[in-house]
């Protein structure tokens, strides 16, 4: 199924340049009070997060809602999961480790929870991809997912400053009433798509602008942060996230 925009290359040079990977999560890590209402209301014990490479949910999951956690990704660096997995009180073996391809891969075991954190808008298919979780995923449980919203501010600071990593991700794949549909469509019941988060813009490649982009950006963001002090809701044009959430069909 050639629909992947990135591939192995760019996901080794992608996470071999990334400063900042080790650090200690906090209890309050971005998605986790919504994480921690479903766990409570659909009494989730079991999760895997794919695409998750270095496993920050995983590790979240397990170090603060005890859950049995499981990270599947394409690319897994080892000692950079070991690192991570320390600084956070846990040891290696506390999370389980699939390397695999997710359209070749058949898995033995289902779970309660199914995550994937900025994976879908990597490929062309956005329904495909999207049913690419659902074998994971046991009857009743959940499905949680989440990607960049790049038809917003940010997206425009993505387009402008980092073409590159922009034409990584298929920016019709965020869409809240195409993400409802695919689920609808795909038999899961459930179905909410919705935009998440205050206002904030982001660059992959900081480290590599020059001072007046990096001064642009900083000023984009602070005048932002100002907008939704006045209007603090969550919005098309300003929120960095998009949520879908779904359950799968009794059998």
């Amino acid at each position: 199924m050639e629909q992947n925009l990135t591939d192995r290359a760019f996901w080794k040079s992608f996470w071999e340049s990334r400063l900042g990977l080790i650090f200690k999560i906090p209890a309050t890590y971005v998605f986790g009070d919504i994480l921690a209402g479903l766990i409570k209301s659909k009494n989730i014990k079991t999760a895997i997060e794919l695409g998750g490479f270095p496993g920050y949910y995983a590790i979240y999951l397990k170090k603060y809602q005890q859950l049995e956690t499981t990270l599947f990704d394409y690319f897994i660096h080892p000692e950079l999961i070991n690192e991570l997995l320390e600084v956070n009180g846990l040891q290696a073996g506390d999370i389980a480790i699939i390397e695999a391809d997710l359209f070749e891969y058949q898995t033995p075991k289902v779970y309660d929870l199914v995550l994937s954190f900025g994976l879908i808008e990597h490929f062309v298919d956005t329904k495909a991809i999207i049913a690419s979780h659902l074998q994971f995923l046991q009857p009743g449980g959940v499905l949680f997912i989440t990607l960049p919203n790049f038809k917003s501010v940010n997206g425009w600071v993505q387009k402008n400053f980092d073409k590159e990593n922009y034409d990584k991700h298929n920016i019709s794949s965020m869409d809240l009433p195409l993400l409802k549909k695919c689920c609808i469509d795909l038999g899961l019941t459930e179905a909410e798509a919705y935009y998440h988060g205050k206002f904030t813009v982001w660059l992959e490649n900081k480290g590599h602008q020059n001072a007046f982009t990096k001064l642009l950006v900083k000023l984009i963001w602070l005048a932002g942060k100002v907008i939704t002090k006045i209007v603090p809701f969550e919005s098309k044009a300003l929120s960095p996230y998009i949520v879908l959430k779904a359950v799968k069909g009794e059998e």
